[in-house]
């Protein structure tokens, strides 16, 4: 590759790197691109590995710029990070091959559009509630407003940008509210079905759009999470209200809509089904409704085809099953579903249950949780979503747990669970003064005597010191095994206090012989002997 290629492609990446829409990214160019043309690069250097320059700053600064690994740049200025002065080192290495002036327009190019469309976006706004002013009670003619509305802001114009949509999503959002109707029993019905079609429409849009995951999760996923929070809220208001005798008329129609989130994309799963398990468990509550969506979903997973992803089916199937207190069918119906996708949504299930203490109910399900835990950890991998997920889960059955008194079902999670529930488990077994649990907890993880805190040591040395003997044993044989004085040194330290538990158990004898036989094994180990007679440990 020659420098020039190189340095094309570091372009490219400092372009992605730094967002136009953030003040501090635009700050930093702005700064950088002032000293690059102050003439303040100084001894360019374009290597095969990296570009030298000095800038001269208030105090010169030295810079190295890695093609390879940019993150791994240095700047003898104390900022951390991409700091000015390597942006005007990279200026002054991009003026080699191109215009800098050209990259800078390029890489604002976004914000311009972003303005741009928000602009239109606005002005669309407008010139629809001109067109449509307060909308009236009428379900199809709300839905196809709201369709309208999106399909004219959001809809009429391919995206360069993911984080263009947020801004007209916003817009879209104060148009609906303009339109809503007076009564505010109608107004928040008229806002809940603005939701569910919106979403429906965002989910859409996201789909054709081809955005990455990680895209989304950084622009826009926010929208669609406080769609569901203001879901949640509506709910609340809505079963305060005095409803209108013909309310039912458009719920019913509502949830044929909502049955929709289930399979209109293929992406955004967790959020589909939590809206779609929100709205059947605290809008849609009439028996026969229930009995129907049972129906409806069996039927649907009948007929899909092949490529279809039928987990949202699968797992709305479980929930009106719950709903419909069927909970053998339910758990049948879970234990059919791959752990690594069903574990998850069990959390919700439990929390559903214990809000209404039905422990009798509660019980198999968490039973079942239990197991498939330690399955669902080695599915997840990665140590913080590992350990995020083990807080969710041990926070869900405690309730269970405590109004119950199964104390050895909690544990039996917490060993599923390990290392991740290394807390929760150590503090159980200290405050139940299972120290001999505890000790082996201690060595499971690795820890040594040392690593322990000290206000627990102090307790098991008087209630049970032999729990610690296998650390100390442990720790001191791993230190000599370094092989170098300052280990010989912590050495002795573990051996001086192993002799004093074991005077303070009344096991003289077997010190003496632990003694005996570790120095006939180390008799070719000087330092150590050494070391061992300077502390007294042994006689000279």
């Amino acid at each position: 590759m020659t420098a020039n290629e190189r340095i094309e492609l570091l372009a490219e990446e400092i372009k992605e790197l730094l967002h136009p829409h953030a003040t501090d990214d635009v700050k930093l160019v702005q700064k950088g691109l002032m000293l690059y043309r102050q003439g303040l690069v100084k001894q360019l250097q374009v290597w095969n590995a990296q570009i030298t320059a000095t800038v001269q700053d208030v105090t010169p600064c030295y810079v190295k710029l890695n093609f390879a690994f940019l993150a791994s740049s240095q700047c003898t200025c104390p900022h951390e990070g991409l700091c000015r002065h390597q942006m005007a080192v990279f200026f002054a290495a991009y003026s080699r091959i191109g215009s800098v002036a050209d990259w800078v327009a390029e890489w604002r190019e976004p914000m311009k559009e972003k303005s741009a469309v928000t602009n239109w976006g606005l002005q669309a706004a407008k010139d629809l509630i001109k067109a449509n002013g307060v909308m009236k009670p009428d379900y199809r003619r709300w839905v196809e407003s709201f369709e309208v509305s999106f399909d004219t802001i959001l809809n009429s114009k391919k995206y360069s940008s993911p984080f263009i949509i947020a801004e007209l999503f916003n817009i879209f959002e104060r148009r609906i509210k303009a339109s809503a109707p007076v009564e505010q029993e109608w107004r928040l019905l008229y806002e809940m079905v603005g939701i569910v079609v919106s979403f429906r429409k965002l989910a859409v849009l996201t789909e054709d759009a081809g955005f990455s995951e990680e895209s989304v999760r950084r622009a826009y996923l926010s929208v669609f999470h406080n769609l569901i929070e203001d879901a949640d809220e509506l709910v609340l208001k809505i079963g305060v209200q005095s409803l209108p005798f013909d309310f039912d008329e458009f719920i019913m129609q509502l949830k044929d809509d909502v049955f929709e989130l289930l399979t209109v994309s293929t992406g955004l799963e967790q959020e589909r089904i939590y809206l779609y398990r929100l709205l059947w468990t605290n809008l849609f509550k009439k028996k026969e409704w229930r009995e129907q969506e049972s129906v409806r979903i069996h039927e649907r997973m009948k007929s899909a085809k092949e490529w279809e992803n039928l987990n949202p089916l699968m797992i709305a199937g479980v929930h009106i099953s719950f709903l419909q207190q069927k909970d053998e069918l339910a758990l049948d119906l879970i234990d059919k579903i791959e752990d690594s996708l069903i574990t998850p949504y069990m959390l919700h299930w439990i929390d559903l249950l214990s809000q209404t203490k039905s422990w009798k109910r509660v019980g198999p399900v968490v039973e079942l949780f239990a197991s498939k835990l330690k399955s669902y950890l080695a599915f997840l991998r990665t140590y913080h979503s590992c350990a995020a997920f083990t807080r969710s889960a041990l926070k869900a059955i405690s309730p269970y747990v405590l109004e119950n008194g199964k104390i050895e079902l909690y544990e039996r999670a917490m060993l599923a669970t390990l290392p991740y529930s290394y807390t929760e488990y150590e503090f159980l077994l200290f405050e139940r003064k299972q120290f001999e649990k505890w000790g082996d907890l201690q060595a499971f993880m690795g820890w040594s005597y040392y690593d322990l805190p000290r206000e627990r040591v102090k307790v098991i040395e008087k209630e049970k010191p032999e729990v610690l003997l296998g650390m100390l044993h442990q720790s001191a044989l791993q230190e000599i095994n370094q092989k170098n004085r300052s280990s010989y040194k912590a050495a002795v330290r573990h051996l001086k206090k192993l002799r004093t538990l074991y005077k303070k158990i009344k096991r003289v004898d077997d010190w003496q012989y632990f003694l005996n036989t570790l120095m006939d094994k180390t008799k070719r180990l000087r330092a150590f002997h050494e070391e061992c007679r300077r502390s007294k440990l042994i006689e000279e």
